[in-house]
């Protein structure tokens, strides 16, 4: 990995739009593990979560160290201290708050980390576009790195690479 600290890399971090349920929470998050599971509290209502510890851990080591800026683009925009908790992650910014339509606000977070000049990570399990126009026009120039997990299981390791790779890889090298 560079040292980011380094003059010579100029570029601010990839923003990171992360989604929770079927990305970090999943019925079988593998990772070699056994999964954790916890609750939290959204709409008057206790929810059970589960996960992969060492997913949790690479996630807040990549936004710790620099590599990216992590963002929550989900439904638990509304509730981000739920999620924080439970998987202990520091606060982290919100791509949007209470909105009425989530598919919209995903779509236009990650449009508006594009126009800003941002380079995009996008992981989330159904609003991530699949191949068409939309992909197309969010990863035409290479600062975009748009990943759809298997909502059974989440991010995997292999995606924490990319992630990784995308984000240490200054754009056109």
């Amino acid at each position: 990995m560079p040292d980011l600290s380094d003059e010579r890399w100029s570029e601010p971090p990839p923003v990171w739009l992360l989604d929770v349920d079927g990305v970090i929470n999943v019925k079988r998050p593998g990772w070699g593990a056994a999964p954790f599971h916890g609750r939290a509290h959204a709409l008057g209502t206790e929810w059970r979560l589960r996960w992969a510890p060492a997913l949790v851990q690479r996630i807040r080591r990549l936004h710790r160290d620099g590599v990216a800026e992590v963002r929550w683009c989900s439904t638990w925009c509304a509730w981000p201290g739920e999620i924080e908790r439970l998987f202990k992650l520091p606060g982290l910014d919100r791509a949007f708050g209470e909105v009425p339509d989530f598919s919209v606000a995903k779509l236009a977070a990650a449009r508006t980390v594009l126009r800003e000049g941002r380079r995009l990570v996008w992981t989330d399990d159904v609003e991530v576009p699949g191949p068409g126009p939309l992909r197309d026009e969010l990863v035409r120039d290479g600062r975009a790195l748009l990943i759809r997990p298997d909502p059974r299981r989440g991010l995997q390791p292999v995606h924490l690479d990319a992630i990784e790779a995308f984000c240490t890889t200054p754009l056109g090298s």
